[in-house]
């Protein structure tokens, strides 16, 4: 799930299990038997590969600008603190997983490890976590569309100070009716393969973007800061947090690697080589601009024809990927409204809720923020310490009990704070 493509893994981290395959690379089976069971399952590589499609999302394009308000430095160490942390919590729900296997053998996803630890009440926390988080998804793609054409091509102008009528949002209402056509398609299977054509169109973006920040750079180096205010200090957590969220398929892909003990390793290598990847991207973008890096990087590149291209094909990406997006939205919002059938004016409704949220935000990366701060930060870090706790909480000594209850009242507290922060982001943002 490259850049472009976001996040997909939570076509599979919802609470139920879809007929789509949300990531191409995986086999199309479920057993968990022992060692000497291990044909068609993901060898290193390949788990190392499918690690890397869940995690890198949209939030890559923001990290530039979130390192031009935190600095360059503490943005680089935000951004390790928070694979360090994601990591441990992908850790801790295959912890649980691997405890309950014996009394619960058939937990194949985050929603029914809630279920296996709290019941009811687990799977429909994670169910809201994962609607909000596919929501928010969709809604940074159409950000990301509608202002990325607009910077390309200034076609609409507009006198108005009506948010639902600025170029941004006219392109949003060109865009709905087809959106509203392709969400109404039962099985996405055939939208499926976009995800190995966006991991390859993004990854030469990324090169592309880089390759213009050393030109930039050479050209006229700007004045940059290594650590910016406090304050943006929250900012910056959010984004980084977005960045890295995945942990929806953290137990998909454990059950299908080949080699259960070295998984943990994999895993480690594979967040750690992303966020490598994160840091350089996020600080040759600040470097390369200074104080003129946008909301999202690749409206800095030049007016050449690659830099045109690169930009259309991500908006090509987001568009068809958005109806994958919002699968597990349907199956959670048909199964709890209408029955678990199919409901064509509630997908209409939900994508015309996404559309119009879409329009009232104005800077792409607070979006990111604002997202990575509430949802994420519960999603990512609260409910698995939480999981954890309940699971393991009475034989841990007390340095385990510390760091789940920690990382739950921390979490709550960044939440709270974070979400807080990124409100004003955006409030500043709509008024200047």
């Amino acid at each position: 799930m490259g850049f472009g493509m976001g996040n997909n893994n939570g076509a599979s981290s919802s609470s139920s299990r879809l007929d789509l395959d949300p990531a191409p690379l995986l086999p199309h089976h479920h057993h968990h038997g022992s060692s000497a069971e291990t044909g068609g399952l993901s060898s290193q590589p390949k788990t190392f590969a499918n690690v890397f499609i869940a995690v890198v999302g949209a939030g890559v394009l923001g990290l530039p600008y979130t390192f031009s308000h935190t600095g360059w430095a503490a943005g680089s160490l935000l951004l390790s603190a928070v694979a360090a942390l994601t990591f441990y919590c992908m850790m801790l729900l295959v912890a649980c997983r691997r405890r309950l296997a014996d009394e619960h053998p058939k937990i194949s996803s985050f929603g029914d490890l809630g279920d296996a630890v709290f019941g009811a009440h687990g799977r429909f926390a994670v169910d809201v976590m994962l609607v909000l988080s596919q929501v928010s998804f969709c809604v940074g793609y159409l950000i990301f569309i509608s202002n990325t054409m607009a910077h390309l091509y200034p076609v609409f102008s507009s006198s108005s100070s009506s948010a639902l009528l600025s170029p941004k949002a006219l392109f949003i209402w060109a865009m709905l009716p087809f959106q509203l056509g392709l969400n109404s398609i039962r099985t996405l299977t055939l939208l499926a393969p976009l995800s190995i054509f966006a991991d390859v169109v993004d990854l030469g973006a990324m090169g592309v973007v880089m390759g213009q920040d050393v030109a930039a750079w050479l050209a006229e180096p700007p004045a940059v800061v290594a650590f910016g205010g406090a304050g943006a200090l929250l900012y910056g957590l959010g984004v980084s947090v977005y960045a890295f969220e995945g942990i929806g398929m953290v137990l998909p892909l454990e059950a299908e690697a080949a080699d259960k003990k070295k998984f943990g390793l994999t895993l480690g290598l594979s967040m750690a080589f992303i966020g490598v990847m994160y840091g350089l991207f996020g600080v040759m973008g600040y470097v390369a601009f200074g104080d003129a890096t946008r909301d999202i990087i690749t409206t800095n590149l030049g007016a050449g024809w690659l830099s045109a291209a690169v930009q259309l094909g991500l908006c090509i990406n987001l568009f068809f990927t958005m109806p994958v997006m919002m699968n597990p939205v349907y199956e959670v919002a048909e199964r709890l409204l209408h029955g678990k059938r199919y409901c064509w004016w509630l997908r209409w409704a939900l994508v015309l809720v996404v559309g119009l949220s879409a329009m009232y935000v104005p800077n792409f990366t607070d979006f990111l923020a604002l997202v990575g701060s509430s949802v994420c930060v519960l999603l990512g870090f609260v409910l698995p310490a939480s999981f954890h706790l309940k699971v393991f909480g009475a034989e841990m000594p007390w340095p385990g009990l510390l760091s789940d209850l920690l990382l739950v009242v921390i979490g709550l507290a960044l939440a709270v704070f974070g979400t807080y922060t990124s409100l004003l982001h955006i409030f500043h943002s709509s008024t200047a």
